[in-house]
């Protein structure tokens, strides 16, 4: 981080000392990221609707449920065969139309920034400019683990919002470079959300409940 090197005169002793200073602009992002994590610890529960659109150009629809700590729900529209899960622990991709399913870590998933309240983002987080005074942009990479990708979130900046904020989507690049975008609409804070829509249905052979 730039600093500026303020000196100050000490009367007494007549002897000159630089004192750093944190310029503004680092100021206001450092305040930005404590608004993200306050952001991510007050949301108890929400729901939305969201639009996924992958590199190339396909979008799905959907609803998003999201309960804390780490429970994550991608519901996706009428006739599309998949379900994406997290536990807590775990997302769970399900193809119902293959009976496949995959299982990786939530720390592994750029996700992990997001429903994770343990993680602080001022660590690994950095403030994108926007250049629009009520859009709040933070991108979150671990330099140690790159393999784990790259999620940017997108904030408009809403009083009546937990910490201040609304979640309105994010940007997520995988390792591969596969870029998946998320709008969000018709967010929902603090609603009721049972532990049993975390649990799913295993398509695969000797079919078993799972998740939750």
């Amino acid at each position: 981080m730039k600093r500026i090197l303020a000196p100050l005169t000490l009367t007494l002793a007549a002897v000159p000392v630089v004192v750093p200073m944190i310029p503004a602009a680092a100021q206001a992002d450092r305040s930005d990221l404590s608004k993200v994590n306050a952001y991510i610890r007050a949301v108890t529960t929400m729901t939305a609707d969201f639009a996924q659109t992958d590199r190339n150009g396909q979008t799905l629809t959907g609803q998003l449920t999201i309960k804390q700590p780490g429970r994550i729900r991608f519901q996706y529209q009428k006739g599309v065969p998949l379900l994406i899960v997290g536990d807590g622990k775990a997302l769970t991709m399900i193809d119902y139309e293959v009976r496949q399913v995959q299982r990786w870590p939530i720390g592994n998933s750029p996700l992990g920034a997001l429903i994770d309240p343990n993680k602080d983002l001022s660590k690994f987080g950095k403030v994108i400019q926007t250049g629009d005074p009520t859009v709040l942009s933070v991108q979150a990479r671990d330099p140690k683990r790159p393999e784990y990708g790259t999620i940017t979130m997108i904030f408009k900046r809403d009083v009546g919002s937990p910490a201040g904020l609304q979640l309105y989507g994010w940007v997520a690049l995988d390792s591969q470079n596969n870029r998946t975008a998320v709008k969000l609409s018709n967010q929902r804070y603090g609603v009721p959300v049972a532990d049993s829509v975390f649990r799913w249905t295993d398509p695969r052979p000797k079919g078993r409940a799972s998740g939750g």
